[in-house]
């Protein structure tokens, strides 16, 4: 198990919690005074109260939470969040209300997910040819696959 220091930045924060055994992701709690109003297509920066001291190999991978998104269209506005190893500042959610209605998030209310992950960091190198494959430069539903 890898372990992730997490400091509060504010005294009602809330730890990321895990919704089961299972699950792969950390909830990330709202850590506000008073309810926050998005209007729809409106982002917010939404603050955790929270800064972490991610491992070096990690990264924090910030995703949607399925409830939200799907009750409400609340969503990550840049799909997926990452938190680098070296970041210390606030982990902040900009949560993008994708619906027609407003909404509004609660203090220490769910807003996203945290997946902790290993990465490999590479250097690329420039190159005149690369190797040839059978799908070639097919791009975008080129796999002939419905």
């Amino acid at each position: 198990m890898v372990e992730v220091k997490v400091k509060k930045l504010k005294e009602d924060a809330v730890l990321p919690t895990y919704g089961s055994e299972y699950a792969a992701g950390a909830d990330l709690y709202a850590c506000i005074d008073e309810k926050i109003t998005l209007n729809p297509s409106e982002t917010k920066l939404i603050p955790t109260g929270l800064s972490m001291e991610i491992p070096e190999g990690y990264a924090g991978l910030i995703y949607a939470r399925s409830g939200l998104a799907s009750k409400k269209g609340l969503a990550p506005a840049n799909k997926v969040g990452v938190v680098d190893s070296d970041y210390r500042g606030e982990i902040m959610v900009a949560l993008h209300n994708h619906s027609k209605e407003k909404q509004e998030i609660d203090a220490k209310e769910r807003i996203a997910q945290l997946v902790i992950t290993p990465f490999l960091k590479v250097h690329y190198e420039e190159t005149d040819s690369l190797e040839e494959t059978k799908r070639g430069k097919g791009g975008f539903g080129s796999t002939g696959r419905k």
